[in-house]
């Protein structure tokens, strides 16, 4: 449990007996405060992350393999591509259609794939 969590949890247990201590009237004002400390860490451990991705750490970054616009643009124009054409599939052949669009889609995208990572074989995964 990392320490953020630890926080949170020491929080919700001193909230829990303060209400027990205190009784059910002050229950509203209870959990209005633990929602704030909740709101306030989620604040805090966002811009901690945001912070890491600009400095290029953490699992926000982007990455500097110099294919992130490739991939980023081969994915909108394949979600693009995906919403007519999983239409035309569905009304016109059912189901089955809709089943042969989509194993298109997916096999062009993982051909793809492939090919990128052909492409960097120091890559090791």
């Amino acid at each position: 449990m990392d320490a953020h969590a630890q926080e949170l949890k020491k929080e919700f247990d001193a909230t829990l007996t303060a209400r027990r201590e205190l009784g059910p009237e002050y229950e509203a004002a209870l959990v209005e405060s633990f929602v704030e400390k909740v709101d306030t860490q989620v604040r805090r451990r966002l811009a901690e992350e945001r912070l890491a991705a600009a400095r290029g750490e953490g699992p926000y970054a982007v990455p500097a393999d110099g294919n992130f616009g490739e991939r980023f643009g081969f994915a909108i124009i394949t979600l693009v591509l995906a919403i007519p054409l999983s239409a035309i599939a569905g009304t016109q052949a059912g189901f089955k259609g809709l089943l042969v669009a989509w194993a298109g889609i997916a096999g062009v995208s993982f051909i793809h794939a492939a090919r990128l990572r052909r492409a960097r074989p120091d890559d090791v995964a």
